[in-house]
Parts: C-alpha cells; sequence; structure tokens
C-alpha cells in the first residue's frame, strides 16, 4: 500500500490567494467536488468535507496535521463511501505544498497509502480535477 498518487497544477495567482481558496469554508464546485470545508486549521484539530456527490450526500474527515501558510499543508482524508472500514489505516495522508514560480503558484499535492497502482491513478485523476478547479478559482478576477 505504498502507491502514492500525485497530481500538480500551475496557477497565475500568488501563494497567499491560492492558500486563502484552498481552505476557505466556501463551497465552490470546481473544488473538493463542491464540498464545504469546514477547520480550524490547527494542528491535531478535525477537518471535514461535506457535499453530495452523484446526487449521495456525504462528509469525508480527518485530521489537520501540518500547516506551514501558505506554503505547507498536510492532512488526513477518509471517505466512508470508500467501503472501508473507519480505521487509522484506511486513512490518506494529503501533502499540498504551494512554491511561489514566476507569475504564479505550483501546487503538489500527493495523497499516500493507495492499495495498487491503479488505484493510485484513479485518485491522481481526481484530485487534478479538483487542483484545475483550484486554478480556476484562484485566478478568476475579484476572486
Amino acid at each position: 500500500m505504498d502507491h502514492v498518487a500525485r497530481a500538480e497544477v500551475l496557477i497565475g495567482a500568488p501563494a497567499e490567494r491560492v492558500w486563502d481558496v484552498l481552505t476557505s469554508p466556501e463551497p465552490r464546485p470546481e473544488i473538493m467536488f463542491g464540498a464545504r470545508t469546514v477547520s480550524d486549521w490547527q494542528p491535531g484539530h478535525p477537518i471535514t468535507w461535506s457535499g453530495q456527490w452523484e446526487g449521495h450526500p456525504f462528509e469525508d474527515k480527518g485530521e489537520v496535521l501540518e500547516v506551514e501558510r501558505p506554503r505547507r499543508l498536510v492532512v488526513t482524508h477518509f471517505s466512508p463511501m470508500s467501503g472501508q472500514p473507519d480505521v487509522p489505516e484506511s486513512y490518506h495522508r494529503l501533502q499540498y505544498v504551494l512554491e511561489p514560480v514566476d507569475g504564479g503558484t505550483r501546487v503538489v499535492l500527493e495523497q499516500d497509502n493507495n492499495p495498487t497502482a491503479e488505484s493510485a491513478e484513479h485518485s491522481a485523476a481526481n484530485w487534478r480535477a479538483m487542483l484545475d478547479g483550484l486554478k480556476t478559482v484562484s485566478e478568476a478576477p475579484g476572486a
């Protein structure tokens, strides 16, 4: 279970702006499948994502592990929709790294604890879509 899903995107906005969009509680259809994110962003505290996916309500959960605003965010993530039991081994670790580059920010997201290379690629595709949404919202005028 050492397969890591990796996705990255270049965003034409400063890291502070990208961070604010990433950590906003405001549900946006472009990000996290329109989920509302609830957290106080303090290490050791809970985080939840709630919304609708394919017509079904969901509430994913995790814990904030590390916060280095606006450079790095590490959280755990568990989705009851995965069909896995709610035990520590079923949680993924998500690491977001925001790196300033000319004209914007590179965001790299890694998710560990994927059981197969195929599941890692499936997760990476989902995260690429989420990062594309983060790019869209972060680059929007007046966003």
